[in-house]
């Protein structure tokens, strides 16, 4: 939900397709050859070295059965390889994937390498040449989360929508589809899954007034073959499905103008047990549910678990996790199956833990809610559950109907990092966040070009919440006992995990590092220094017989001063083996810039529309201060801050165009642009004089409602904050 605003973004041009270089001798009989029966036997031991899907086999357990690295000797292990990745301006969220002795990761700009997996050599590139204008209409970022791997086709979805599979052998392009409408303000980010030849992809939009789906698409051809809406659309125009009929009985006003949300833009999965693909949706929008659907209702299918028949997209069952959302608590996060003994029965289920703090433990078959208890310390959106398993909603949450706005506990506690499951400890391995965030609603509010309908500049009557425990861990959760068996606060609550058989999870630190912690109790027994942040999940596979672990290391860099600026980042794929003897380069040298602004000028009147403007057009990636990561230039530090004919050149005249930052003609005016200016030109006079008050990120300073900083959640604001923070939002 981040709109590109005044994002000069680092990765400036898009460069043509790269040269191919010979692949590697260990991957010249195979190339790929994933198929069904290699992901129903990924334990084998034909296949237990191989990482072939997002979750490395159908359950997406994220679950290496192998044993070479374990507890007792992980502290020897070191850098095997490690690769330079060029993309900047935009997040790696990717997960590798590696099959046959091949590497395959994603880069922002939906991007793909190849690498020889034993040597770290690379085999090819594949630039799909989205236009830097796209940036405009993305919610959340300039991010993919990996490929698929089917028959010797690299398959992945791309920031304009489309599907593109080149040979995994010498990534040339085999086919190219456009997934999504091309006029609508739709983007995939999300990983395709692939089962028996369908290739099932959501996409991401719900902010911009689009209603969402999940289809499923030929894997030889990229035709597609059905689609599943997950939000009915204009009763007079007819339903698609059947169960749109009944899901348009919950949903009141005119819903479908603003497009209902809904989309399915992560947290896939296909079962090869019942032949069901489970997918979870997206929030509903705009967010307040009492201004989307006036009436009440509880709006399916937004924010819910769904079960469609692989082949036919035939529905089968949902279950709603949160009805009748109003807080972004999208049901996107990752989904994972396993056989669990309940109460002395064996049931087969879905495990689920999104956004809203509830952790989910559904019957695969049926979708019928077995359990579900808060993971985070406390939330306050419900109050508990009824004998069915349907939340029992606060009715002080509705802050749209209220008209008192409200202090959300439980705000984005897990989102799109991948949790682990380890059928040894019975213990899934779970990023987790801890925070709150206010609510005020005002119809029509927009955040950049995103029609949220909240005020993010107004607070909730009454005091903030006082929040107790930390805000960002490691937790390891019992699914059975529903209960936390240990949590680790070393840990992160922004980065993807990883478990094996030799009793290990391994997880990116919140210190720019890579460990490992027991399975069993979360002591640390390892951790490296990678000078990046690693936000997806990390791998194992083997080669040759000997076993790495794998991940993709990008984002922000280390932090000068407490308000501070974001050093330069490195993006790498890094490997580790036992006695690995590889060394990174030193990080380059670094010198701060001199936060040096010019005097302040305007009125009080200009401060105040410039302050209006920001927060609709640049707040969104710059922050709420005028920086928001590495991802997106500190406007406090910009030269062009200096100039009115500068600035307005880039943001009138779309001097960047090319790089990501559109023109904005259509939307604000030269005066509006001056404004603006004065008002960062204000921020940054306002740090030099005050630094210990300004933060960056969407986080907010620290405060009763939780931890500042790294785009998660955070508080109201402590003394000197001048709004609330905005949401670190994820799509």
């Amino acid at each position: 939900m981040r709109n590109q605003i005044i994002a000069a973004l680092g990765a400036a041009s898009i460069v043509a397709m790269a040269g191919l270089i010979a692949p590697s001798q260990a991957a010249v009989h195979h190339y790929a050859a994933v198929d069904a029966k290699r992901l129903r036997t990924a334990d084998s031991s034909a296949n237990a070295g191989q990482w072939m899907t997002y979750g490395r086999d159908y359950s997406e357990q994220r679950y290496s059965p192998l044993t070479q690295i374990n507890v007792d000797n992980a502290s020897r292990l070191g850098l095997a390889w490690y690769a330079d990745l060029s993309e900047r301006g935009g997040s790696y969220e990717t997960t590798p994937i590696e099959v046959d002795g091949e590497i395959f990761v994603t880069a922002p700009w939906s991007k793909v390498y190849a690498f020889d997996a034993k040597t770290g050599k690379r085999l090819w590139k594949y630039d799909p040449q989205v236009a830097g204008s796209f940036a405009v209409k993305l919610c959340c970022g300039i991010v993919n989360r990996g490929v698929a791997v089917w028959k010797g086709k690299v398959i992945w979805g791309t920031l304009d929508g489309r599907l593109i599979a080149v040979s995994a052998k010498t990534g040339k392009k085999i086919w190219e589809i456009q997934a999504t409408d091309p006029t609508k303000w739709l983007s995939i980010t999300g990983a395709p899954r692939i089962a028996d030849g369908r290739i099932f992809i959501g996409e991401a939009g719900s902010e911009f007034e689009e209603r969402g789906y999940l289809a499923a698409y030929d894997v030889n051809t990229g035709k597609e073959l059905w689609r599943w809406w997950s939000v009915p659309g204009d009763p007079e125009k007819g339903f698609e499905q059947p169960e749109l009929a009944w899901a348009a009985k919950t949903w009141s006003g005119e819903w479908w103008k603003f497009g209902g949300g809904g989309t399915p833009w992560d947290g896939i999965i296909y079962d090869p047990v019942t032949g069901d693909v489970y997918f979870g949706t997206g929030n509903g929008a705009p967010w307040p549910a009492a201004i989307r659907s006036p009436g009440g209702g509880t709006n399916l299918f937004t924010a819910s678990v769904v079960a469609v028949d692989a082949k036919t997209g035939k529905f089968k069952w949902y279950y709603q996790e949160t009805p009748e959302d109003s807080f972004d608590y999208d049901s996107t996060a990752p989904l994972m199956t396993a056989d669990l003994v309940i109460n002395g029965v064996k049931r087969h289920v879905v495990m689920h833990a999104p956004k809203n703090g509830i952790f989910y433990v559904l019957d695969a078959r049926t979708g019928k809610f077995i359990s579900g208890k808060p993971f985070v310390p406390s939330v306050n959106w419900m109050l508990g559950f009824q004998k069915d398993g349907t939340p029992i909603l606060n009715p002080e949450a509705n802050y749209g109907k209220t008209g008192k706005g409200f202090y959300l506990i439980g705000f984005q506690s897990h989102v799109w990092n991948p949790m682990s499951f380890n059928p040894n400890t019975g213990l899934v391995y779970l990023p987790a966040n801890y925070g709150s965030f206010p609510y005020v609603a005002e119809a029509g509010a927009k955040m950049g070009n995103q029609l949220l309908s909240i005020n993010i500049r107004k607070r909730p009557q009454g005091p903030a919440p006082k929040l107790e425990g930390p805000s960002s861990y490691l937790l390891a959760w019992d699914p059975v006992k529903q209960k936390a068996a240990w949590l680790q606060t070393e840990g992160n609550g922004h980065a993807g995990t990883m478990t094996t058989a030799g009793n290990l999870v391994f997880q990116g630190t919140t210190s720019l590092g890579l460990s490992a912690y027991r399975a069993d109790t979360g002591a640390r027994v390892w951790t490296t220094d990678v000078q990046a942040e690693i936000a997806g999940g990390p791998i194992s596979y083997e080669v040759d017989g000997v076993q790495y672990v794998a991940a993709v290391a990008a984002g922000q860099g280390r932090r000068f001063g407490r308000g501070g600026y974001w050093a330069p980042n490195y993006a790498r794929v890094l490997v580790f083996k036992l006695g690995g003897n590889a060394v990174l380069p030193k990080p380059q040298p670094f010198t701060p810039p001199v936060l040096n602004p010019p005097p302040e000028f305007g009125s009080a009147a200009l401060l105040t529309s410039g302050e209006h403007q920001y927060d609709a057009h640049c707040a969104s990636c710059h922050g709420n201060n005028g920086h928001a990561s590495t991802l997106f230039p500190d406007l406090r530090y910009a030269g062009e801050i200096w100039s009115a004919p500068a600035f307005n050149a880039i943001v009138i005249g779309g001097a960047l165009q090319n790089d990501g930052m559109v023109s904005f003609r259509k939307v604000i005016t030269a005066n509006d642009a001056e404004a603006i200016r004065a008002y960062v030109v204000h921020m940054a006079n306002e740090e030099k004089k005050h630094p210990e008050r300004q933060f960056g990120g969407f986080g907010g300073p620290p405060g009763p409602g939780g931890a500042p900083g790294r785009g998660g959640p955070s508080g109201p604001g402590g003394p000197g904050a001048a709004s609330p923070p905005q949401p670190a939002l994820h799509q």
